[in-house]
C-alpha cells in the first residue's frame, strides 16, 4: 500500500540547481520536498563531478608546481602516491559537504525522499524506492534531474573504459591512457592523470581544442601542455578492441590513413545529455526544444504552468553555478515574486594547467556578430607576479565595444585564472567601460592587474609595456 504525502513545492534532483532550489523554497516559506534517487545529497558535482575533480586538481597542481621549483634550486624527491590515501581524502572532502547539506535539509525542515520519480499528472508523483512507494501530490514541481554521461555505440564492455566518473575513483594510474574527447572535462583528466604519471593522448575530432575559445589563447595553451600529453585531432575512431594486453583503438585521419594504438585505460569524455527518460514526461506532455533539453522561459517554467526546470536538464550550459542562479529564480517566481532569468554573461572555466577561463563574448564571437570592437591584450611576460610564481606562461584578453567603449567578454589563461574572472563578470553585467577598469587601482604585484592593465592597453594608457596606441 502506497502512503500519499502533499507539497506546496517538489524538488526533483539533489545536485546545486536541487538543492539551491528547494532551500531557497523554504527559506520564502513554501512547504518543500525533495526527491533524490541516491543516499548522498548534492548530486553528480558534489559527489562525482566538480568536487572529486577539483579535488584530484589541486593534488595534481601541488605536484606539478613542485616539479617546476627545480628551475629555482629547491628539489623534491620523487612523489609517492598512496592511491588509498588520496581516495580517503577526497571521500573525507565529498563527506563533509554531504554532511553540510543533509544537515541544512533537516533545519529547513524539508522531507528529503529517497527514490526515483514519475509523473503520473501534473499534479501528482510516484515515488519508488526498495521500501515503499509513495504518491505525492503538489502544487508546483520543480524537475532538476541534472545529466548523465553520454556513451560511444558500439565499444566492448570492458572495466578499463572509462567514464568520468570511473576516472574520479581514481582506482588505479594507468601507464598509457586514452581520452577520447578534448573538451573541458577530458582536458582536466588529462592534467590530473598525467601529474600522477600516466602518458596521455587526447583525441578529438575537431582541428582546434576548445572551439569556443580564441585561437591565440588556445595556442598558448597547447605550447604549455606539449611536454605533458599528446594531441591527436581531427582524427575519428575506426574500431574499438580489447585483449589481455589492453584497449586497441584504431584511429582514422582525414587522408582515411589508419593508425593502432594500444592503452591501458580509455576515458570517453564526448558530452552529456539530459536526464528525464524515467520521469515519463511525455505522458503529461512536457515539451522539449530542438536539441532535446527541457523547454523552458525565462521564468524557468515548462509549457506546463506549474512545472519549472532548471539546471543541466533545460540545456546549456551545463554548469553548476548557472543551475544555482535558475533555482533561486524558480523559487522565487513559485512564491510569486516577478522574477526573471536573464543574465548578461555566464561564466566559464576550464580547470586545467594553465586554467582558461572566460565570460562574455570572446573575439570570434564578436566578429560573427559583426560587432564593432577592440582587444586589450595584456600578456603575464610581463607581469611580476606571474613570473615570480612560476604562472608564465598566460594572458589577459578583454573585449570592448569600440562604439561606446563598454567591456563585453574577456578570457584569461594562467594559474589561477577562475580567480581572475570575477572582476571581468561583474564589470560586464555593471556596463563599465575601459576606464572605469583602467582607474580602479589594482593592487600590485598580482595576477588580477592584468585586467586593469590590458585595459589600459585598450586605452593606451599603459606603461607597462611598449604603448602601441
Amino acid at each position: 500500500m502506497e502512503k500519499k504525502i502533499y507539497a506546496q513545492v517538489v524538488v526533483i534532483g539533489s545536485g546545486p540547481a536541487g538543492y539551491s532550489a528547494a532551500f531557497r523554497c523554504s527559506d520564502l516559506g513554501l512547504n518543500t520536498i525533495l526527491i533524490e534517487r541516491y543516499r548522498k545529497l548534492g548530486g553528480v558535482c558534489l559527489n562525482v563531478g566538480c568536487i572529486p575533480s577539483k579535488a584530484l586538481l589541486h593534488i595534481a597542481k601541488v605536484v606539478t608546481e613542485a616539479k617546476e621549483l627545480s628551475e629555482s634550486g629547491i628539489l623534491f624527491n620523487t612523489p609517492i602516491i598512496d592511491i588509498n590515501q588520496v581516495q580517503r581524502w577526497k571521500e573525507k572532502v565529498i563527506g563533509s559537504l554531504n554532511i553540510g547539506l543533509s544537515s541544512m535539509a533537516k533545519k529547513r525542515n524539508i522531507k528529503v525522499i529517497v527514490g526515483t520519480a514519475k509523473f503520473l499528472s501534473n499534479q501528482s508523483l510516484l515515488v519508488e524506492s526498495k521500501k515503499e512507494k509513495i504518491l505525492v501530490i503538489f502544487e508546483n514541481v520543480i524537475i532538476a534531474t541534472g545529466s548523465h554521461a553520454i556513451q560511444l555505440p558500439g565499444i566492448p564492455n570492458d572495466k578499463r573504459i572509462w567514464n568520468s566518473t570511473d576516472a574520479l575513483s581514481l582506482k588505479n594510474i594507468p601507464n598509457r591512457l586514452l581520452i577520447i574527447g578534448g573538451g573541458v572535462i577530458g582536458l582536466e583528466m588529462a592534467t590530473i592523470y598525467s601529474a600522477l604519471g600516466s602518458k596521455i593522448d587526447i583525441l578529438d575530432t575537431g582541428t582546434q581544442l576548445l572551439p569556443v575559445v580564441d585561437k591565440d589563447v588556445i595556442d598558448i595553451f597547447i605550447h604549455s601542455i606539449n611536454n605533458k600529453f599528446n594531441l591527436i585531432l581531427n582524427q575519428e575512431i575506426s574500431t574499438i578492441q580489447s585483449d589481455k594486453q589492453g584497449i586497441t583503438v584504431t584511429m582514422v585521419d582525414s587522408n582515411n590513413i589508419k593508425k593502432s594504438n594500444c592503452y591501458d585505460s580509455v576515458l570517453v569524455a564526448i558530452g552529456r545529455k539530459a536526464n528525464y527518460k524515467d520521469l515519463n514526461i511525455n505522458s503529461i506532455g512536457i515539451e522539449l526544444d530542438s536539441s532535446n533539453f527541457i523547454k523552458t522561459d525565462k521564468q524557468l517554467r515548462t509549457n506546463i504552468s506549474n512545472i519549472y526546470a532548471i539546471g543541466d536538464v533545460i540545456g546549456q550550459p551545463m554548469l553548476a553555478h548557472k543551475g544555482i542562479h535558475e533555482g533561486h529564480l524558480a523559487a522565487e517566481v513559485i512564491a510569486g515574486k516577478k522574477h526573471f532569468f536573464m543574465p548578461k554573461v555566464i561564466p566559464c572555466v576550464a580547470y586545467t594547467d594553465p586554467e582558461i577561463a572566460w565570460v562574455g563574448l570572446t573575439e570570434q564571437e564578436a566578429m560573427k556578430q559583426n560587432i564593432n570592437y577592440r582587444v586589450g591584450i595584456f600578456p603575464w611576460s610581463a607581469s611580476g607576479r606571474a613570473l615570480t610564481s612560476h604562472s608564465h606562461p598566460g594572458l589577459t584578453k578583454l573585449i570592448f565595444d569600440k562604439n561606446t567603449n563598454r567591456i563585453i567578454g574577456g578570457i584569461v589563461i594562467g594559474r589561477n585564472a577562475s580567480e581572475l574572472l570575477s572582476e571581468i563578470s561583474l564589470a560586464i553585467e555593471m556596463g563599465c567601460d575601459a576606464e572605469d577598469i583602467a582607474l580602479t587601482i589594482h593592487a600590485h604585484p598580482t595576477l588580477y592587474e592584468s585586467i586593469g592593465l590590458a585595459a589600459e592597453v585598450f586605452q593606451g594608457t599603459v606603461t607597462d609595456l611598449i604603448n602601441i596606441k
